[in-house]
């Protein structure tokens, strides 16, 4: 295996560098960032590493090759049009780093949380090491989207215990096509998908021992989803302070002290980087049901994959209203019937195997309530915030097929729960058939060799024969 992703990397680089413009320089970007994540991988995870170190290169490999094609085809549009807008952020805030460029106004405009300031910021490092290249960009998703499995085996192990349910779920995050798909392009979708994961494995981490180095784990990646999608991230706090509030192990006084300190230093740290202030000019601006309704019409109505047209969310009779429906296209959009275009009709083979998967979802979660319900409380208060979130917000299958990503990761937790238990008890079934043959073989040999020993018996029997007069005459 080890020689054979060897042999498809060496290929890879080598068709990029010699056939796509820019490429070398990608390829540079993408080892660098590489072995820094495997670098990092070393203190996330201790064992497994072997596996974890394959299935990473393998998912990179993946994934570069999907980008690759997207940059040299010049599909950003079709794919995502966003990583145009990025590219320009990123130059621009470079520009304004170097002195050639003075625009505080639209760094300010970026920097309102409404556009994903963030993004801004992180393409503009990337082009100050390794210069204006959008390949680089995507290239550093990519290993930001390999990443992301291995920290989420991190996750599924950190919760079950069982390695089969955090090998199933690395390899579901690894090359599951949307997961793959948007972590390939210039997007902000691999960077909050791999925030999600390293925030929900940090606050699992620190409720079972306290650690500096995953308290600031858990608080770069909150200000990162902060700087990325700001709503994503106050759900995200609302599950961090929930499940230290509830505790996800056994309440004993270490474990609250030790639940306070982290809440109040992840506390301090919010207040230090101006989230309050953040939060208060967020809220004035989106913080309603009728800002969320402009958005959802705008979603539904401005695009061929809009649904729900009619619906009005400005109300809470409204919004509750609408989420069962929201929640269908959600988790299961698009449907077969509503192939309208290329990029629908190409979901539709991920869409059948996330379709069958879902009855090991389902699974999964009943288990995880009855057996793991402390251990898993970040990932099941943040996905059903999230989950419902979006069926109330989204108005449009496209948007909800994208931003699904950030549900999938944690979903796969659970499917990949539902396929070991399937597994298991399928072993169960065949072990006890085979005890049974084994059993039903036992006592027909047993049967024969009573038989058998009955035959010889009576051939004993009948070669001595009826028993002999005696010899000579008796007279009375």
């Amino acid at each position: 295996m080890n020689a054979l992703l060897t042999v498809l990397a060496l290929a890879l680089a080598t068709a990029v560098s010699i056939f796509v413009e820019g490429g070398m320089g990608a390829l540079v970007a993408c080892a660098f960032f590489a072995l820094c994540a495997v670098a990092a991988g070393g203190f996330v995870v201790k064992d497994e590493r072997k596996f974890l170190l394959q299935i990473f290169v393998a998912g990179l490999l993946v994934r570069v090759l999907i980008g690759t094609i997207i940059y040299a085809m010049h599909l950003q549009e079709f794919f995502g049009g966003d990583a145009f807008i990025y590219d320009r952020m990123g130059w621009d805030v470079l520009s304004q780093w170097v002195g050639r460029m003075r625009n505080d106004d639209l760094i300010m405009e970026w920097q309102s949380g409404a556009t994903g300031w963030g993004m801004g910021y992180l393409v503009a490092v990337i082009y100050y090491l390794f210069g204006r290249n959008m390949l680089a960009v995507q290239f550093f998703n990519a290993v930001v989207g390999a990443a992301t499995a291995v920290v989420c085996f991190g996750c599924a192990r950190q919760i079950f215990r069982n390695m089969r349910v955090a090998r199933v779920t690395a390899f579901a995050v690894a090359f599951y096509p949307s997961l793959v798909l948007w972590s390939a392009q210039g997007l902000k979708d691999g960077p909050i998908v791999f925030a999600l994961a390293v925030a929900m494995l940090a606050t699992m981490k620190l409720g079972e021992k306290f650690s500096a180095a995953y308290l600031g784990l858990l608080v770069a990646s909150m200000i990162a989803l902060l700087s990325l999608r700001f709503y994503v991230f106050y759900m995200l706090s609302a599950a961090v302070a929930g499940s230290f509030l509830i505790g996800m192990r056994k309440v004993t006084g270490q474990s609250l002290i030790r639940q306070a300190v982290v809440v109040a230093a992840v506390g301090l740290a919010m207040t230090y980087f101006g989230v309050l202030r953040t939060a208060t000019q967020q809220y004035e601006q989106f913080g309603s049901l009728e800002k969320v309704q402009v958005s959802r019409e705008a979603l539904a109505t401005e695009a061929k994959s809009g649904f729900g047209r009619d619906v009005d969310v400005s109300t809470t009779s409204g919004a509750l209203t609408v989420i069962p429906i929201g929640l269908v296209y959600l988790l299961f959009a698009p449907f077969p019937w509503q192939l309208g275009s290329l990029r629908q009709s190409i979901t539709i083979p991920e869409m059948a195997v996330w379709w069958l998967s879902f009855p090991l979802l389902c699974v999964g979660l009943w288990f995880t309530l009855r057996h793991r319900l402390r251990q898993a409380l970040p990932i099941l208060i943040f996905t059903s915030m999230l989950t419902l979130a979006y069926s109330v917000f989204q108005g449009n299958i496209g948007t909800a097929y994208r931003q699904r990503s950030q549900l999938l990761v944690f979903y796969f937790i659970f499917v990949a729960v539902g396929l070991v238990l399937a597994k298991e008890r399928q072993e169960e079934s065949s072990q006890r058939a085979e005890d049974a043959k084994r059993a039903a073989i036992a006592a027909r040999a047993e049967h024969a060799a009573l038989r058998l020993a009955r035959l010889r018996a009576a051939r004993e029997r009948q070669r001595s024969g009826p028993p002999r007069p005696l010899a000579g005459r008796v007279d009375l």
